[in-house]
């Protein structure tokens, strides 16, 4: 079994990378258009801070324990922004799972997108994760849609951006 701050990790970083491909999204969008239009692109999420907030001190997951990354997303080489996230553990039964509820923002040159959602990580990991695109600002002031992760290291993770505005 992998270290819990390990998996956690693991989960922060698929979804930090989900949180990158709105990024890419507003960098590849074009001109605000009826009826709204799903784009569909390819990321990379890069880790480059993170850390585990052990609300009580216990050893394991407890309920209410925290993650906090932020991170670099790339389509190709090309970086093209920013995010930060918060994860929340909401439930920690049975000891080798738990549930992780997330919030992250994409700080884009034209606007921020804003994610959430709630996933499981087992002892093998989190798996693929899916996430909402709640909202944004300025040129995402309409953005909808879902992000889809793979993670492919402990710091780095394959996105699909499904965007709709």
């Amino acid at each position: 079994m992998r270290p819990f701050k390990q998996i956690v990790l693991t989960a922060a970083t698929g979804i930090s990378a989900l949180l990158f491909c709105a990024p890419a999204a507003a960098a590849a969008s074009g001109a605000d258009s009826f009826p709204p239009r799903e784009e569909v692109f390819q990321l990379v999420a890069k880790q480059t801070q993170g850390t585990f907030v052990d609300v009580d001190g216990s050893s394991g997951p407890s309920q209410g324990d925290e993650f906090v990354i932020t991170g670099n997303l790339f389509r190709g080489v090309v970086p093209v922004g920013t995010y930060s996230q918060i994860c929340t553990l909401t439930r920690t039964a049975p000891n080798d799972e738990f549930d992780l509820q997330c919030a992250a923002d994409l700080a884009l040159p034209l606007g921020q997108i804003t994610v959430q959602g709630r996933f499981t990580v087992t002892s093998a990991g989190p798996g693929d994760i899916d996430l909402a695109i709640t909202g944004g600002t300025g040129r995402y002031r309409t953005a909808h849609g879902h992000i889809h992760g793979v993670n492919v290291s402990d710091t780095e993770t394959n996105l699909t951006v499904h965007l709709i505005r």
